[in-house]
């Protein structure tokens, strides 16, 4: 597995455990606002691989009882094939683990629910149909994304879908259609613009204003229309 940073302890990315978070390097997509561009090509030159697997399996069994999970994000980890064969090892050591993924290859998401290789699966929902080839700097990959939704929702394990909202990328109208892509799911994370991150995709967002509260809070109502659950989250 192409690894390409490790958060050693988040109390916040796999809701109700202790986990540790393991980036992988590459994505499928190329999205303006990506706060991680230095994942997205590997490249040991400019120490883009910043772990192996071997020292991370080091950690790992180092955190035996002190931690209950270990995330996997990215980048997008379903594009690497060895994906089933590296969660396989972390279960293998006793941890659940959840999978942060765009949704871009339904085949792997079939075979680690068949193989029960995940416990939680997050994926990110970019846009309505007509307008994901924009927000995600990538084309064609809108029914592959489709099916993804349909294979989490139609899964037993828990699920959430998020939405990153940024000004000129999302509005009410397109909030109503991803609804209606989602409809009837359990939840659904809506995620404040980061204007300040240190590099993106397109650095010409950098410092453009956030949505306000009040507008993230209109975006949540409408959202709640579709799903069990939905609210802003940090």
């Amino acid at each position: 597995m192409k690894i390409g940073g490790l958060e050693k302890f988040s109390l916040i990315d796999y809701p109700g455990q202790l986990s540790a978070v393991v980036f992988t390097v590459g994505c499928t997509f190329r999205c303006p606002f990506c706060y991680n561009p230095i994942l997205l090509v590997a490249n040991d030159k400019k120490g883009q691989l910043l772990e192996k697997e071997e020292g991370l399996f080091k950690f790992l069994k180092e955190r035996l009882g002190k931690l209950d999970a270990v995330v996997i994000s990215g980048g997008e980890p379903t594009m690497h094939n060895d994906l089933p064969e590296f969660i396989t090892k972390i279960k293998a050591l006793g941890f659940k683990v959840k999978l942060d993924t765009n949704g871009t290859n339904p085949e792997m998401l079939k075979e680690l629910l068949a193989e029960n290789l995940v416990d939680y699966l997050a994926m990110d929902i970019k846009a309505d149909e007509a307008n994901y080839d924009r927000v995600s700097g990538s084309k064609n990959n809108f029914t592959k994304v489709s099916e993804s939704i349909k294979l989490i929702m139609g899964s037993s394990i828990a699920y959430e879908f998020r939405t990153t909202c940024v000004p000129g990328f999302l509005d009410k109208a397109m909030m109503e259609k991803m609804g209606e892509m989602i409809a009837g799911a359990d939840k659904w994370y809506l995620q404040k613009f980061k204007s300040d991150a240190e590099e993106m995709i397109d650095n010409s967002l950098r410092g453009r204003p956030a949505f306000t509260d009040k507008e993230m809070k209109e975006f949540a109502e409408i959202g709640k229309k579709y799903v069990k659950f939905c609210e802003v989250r940090g």
